[in-house]
């Protein structure tokens, strides 16, 4: 039989702690608006049915326009988890298939949240989901009751 070396073993463990410590983190989400359109708070049904384009105007009759990091990002892919229920290329092939089909606009798309927030509190009706951080600016919407699922 053949022994591992110590350095082997423990490489491996540290891998595998790696990979239960990124299996068991939840990126904690918050979605942000523009005033003008959006109300204060939401359900998380009512926050589906905007993010999968099946609600397309606020209360107020302004158009609704979807921000989400791309899915390429842990926050795209967690959003296309929590809000989609969907992996990020599901996600993709969810609106390629909504807007080829007329029903839609396409979300607008992000790499980086900074650029996903400016874009969020300059294009009145917006709504964008990122992770829940310090550096947000922008006031959350309240979902549910809370500020970050």
């Amino acid at each position: 039989m053949k022994k591992i070396s110590i350095p082997v073993i423990v490489t491996i463990l540290l891998l595998l702690m790696n990979v239960f410590y990124s299996v068991g983190q939840s990126n904690n989400l918050m979605v942000i608006s523009n005033p003008k359109g959006a109300q204060k708070e939401l359900t998380f049904a009512e926050l589906t049915a905007i993010m999968k384009g099946e609600k397309q105007r606020w209360k107020d009759g302004t158009a609704i326009t979807i921000a989400l990091m791309k899915s390429s990002t842990s926050t795209g892919e967690a959003a296309a988890k929590k809000v989609y229920g969907n992996t990020g290329d599901g996600l993709n092939k969810y609106w390629l298939a909504l807007v080829f089909q007329g029903k839609a606009k396409a979300p607008a798309f992000f790499n980086s949240p900074g650029d996903l927030e400016a874009f969020v509190s300059q294009t009145p009706g917006a709504i964008g989901i990122i992770e829940d951080s310090p550096e947000v600016k922008t006031k959350p919407l309240i979902i549910d009751g809370k500020k970050s699922f």
